[in-house]
């Protein structure tokens, strides 16, 4: 495949999943700037690796690991480059969640720790099959079940509100 061929294939991928590149990463550090930053990040990665990954056909799980990676790295950080100051905007309205449920789920999804959080996104949010959950995260199939199980209970019992209780 020529240069102008391996770009253009590239940029139709990134086109294409963009937006659900930056929902995985609102879902996990639950601010739309920081997301399109990790989106950036991860794109730029996946540029430099495409020779390689796009003759594997390994691109969707190759970049969503990069994406997992990079929200993995910066949680660990001390200090943060910003500080919030705005609310966050509404997701799309074909989630079927009203605004104060979204806002308290993607509050629940933050207190989550980030395997937790990535194993409930990738099996629930992008329907992922648990062995590909495995191979994205480095992690057993078996600890892929526990950590959705551990991530949707702790998700119930943040979600609970007095009146269904």
């Amino acid at each position: 495949m020529r240069r102008a061929e391996r770009e253009a294939a590239y940029v139709e991928f990134a086109t294409a999943r963009r937006d659900q590149l930056r929902r995985i990463a609102y879902g996990m550090c639950g601010d739309w700037h920081r997301a399109d930053d990790l989106v950036q990040t991860a794109l730029v990665r996946l540029y430099v690796a495409w020779p390689r990954v796009s003759r594997n056909g390994t691109e969707d799980a190759y970049v969503r690991k990069i994406l997992l990676n990079a929200v993995i790295d910066e949680s660990r950080r001390a200090v943060r480059r910003e500080v919030p100051t705005e609310t966050l905007p509404d997701l799309p309205a074909s989630s079927g969640l009203g605004a104060e449920e979204r806002d308290s789920l993607v509050t629940a999804l933050q207190r989550l720790p980030a395997q937790q959080r990535a194993a409930v996104l990738l099996r629930h949010w992008l329907g992922l099959p648990v062995a590909e959950v495995a191979a994205e995260l480095g992690i057993s199939e078996g600890t892929v079940k526990s950590h959705t199980a551990r991530g949707l209970h702790a998700l119930r019992g943040l979600l609970e509100t007095p009146e269904r209780a």
